[in-house]
């Protein structure tokens, strides 16, 4: 497929009720091995895991350079479309957005994660007007690229300020209106927040899960569109490689996965 083949596929694997689940991946290996999976339909990398492979912290810690060619490895690796997370796109203004986007979709993104928090998710958001422009701005480099991108916009209103709903919700439209086709709203731990963003947002919703979160087939009954895990499954990786390495230091038993070959 093309990278445009892709970018529709991915697009059109967000259907309410029918969750897209993607397995954050963050190198070549970790790709292929998630997309040999049974039933895996895509891919998303993860920011946070991709920064710390670098040896860097997360929120922009990689350089362009660095985040353009991590995408282009792991896109390269597989056939299944692959969602980048592009955290707020490398750039101070619309503009710069727009060119960057342009450099992903080149490097093989079929979709891509961009933020509306000025730093963290727990910090000031940028003005409204200015992130709506930046959503608008992936929109039009992908519409010259001829590539329907899937543009999944991060909404952290709700992190910063969780008693804004009003705020969050204007944000999570106004980004549809500029051309994502599907929203990521951070602070939703509760089925009754999770069903109220489904019922308030105008396109498909997306959410991080982690062990503490609403249950994955509960969220799939609640209307939900997407799901990722983020650095969770970074950490699932070296929890599991941790432990593996306290038991061969104690002259333990051989873990089973110790036999896994790729």
């Amino acid at each position: 497929m093309t990278t445009a083949d892709k970018a529709a596929l991915l697009a059109s694997l967000h259907v309410p009720g029918e969750p897209l689940i993607v397995t954050n991946v963050w190198d070549a290996v970790t790709a292929r091995v998630v997309a040999e999976a049974k039933g895996v339909k895509a891919l998303a990398t993860a920011s946070h895991a991709v920064s710390f492979v670098h040896g860097v912290p997360d929120n922009e810690g990689l350089t362009l350079e660095q985040a353009i060619e991590s995408a282009r490895l792991i896109a390269g690796a597989v056939e299944l479309p692959v969602s980048v997370d592009f955290e707020k796109g490398y750039a101070p203004d619309a503009a710069g957005v727009q060119r960057n986007v342009a450099r992903l979709i080149e490097a093989g993104a079929a979709g891509l994660n961009i933020e509306d928090s000025l730093q963290s998710a727990s910090g000031p958001l940028r003005e409204l007007d200015e992130s709506v422009a930046r959503v608008a701005a992936a929109r039009r480099a992908a519409d010259e690229a001829h590539v329907p991108l899937a543009i999944n916009a991060r909404v952290d209103a709700l992190v910063s300020a969780p008693r804004d709903w009003a705020g969050a919700m204007e944000r999570a439209n106004r980004y549809l209106d500029a051309g994502a086709t599907s929203i990521f709203v951070l602070g939703l731990p509760t089925e009754g927040l999770v069903e109220r963003a489904v019922r308030d947002i105008a396109g498909p919703v997306a959410v991080i899960s982690n062990p503490t979160s609403v249950p994955l087939r509960r969220l799939a009954e609640l209307g939900v569109a997407r799901v990722s895990f983020g650095p969770g499954t970074l950490g699932l990786t070296l929890a599991h490689l941790q432990r593996a390495a306290a038991t061969l230091t104690a002259l333990g038993d051989y873990p089973e996965e110790l036999g896994f070959t790729y």
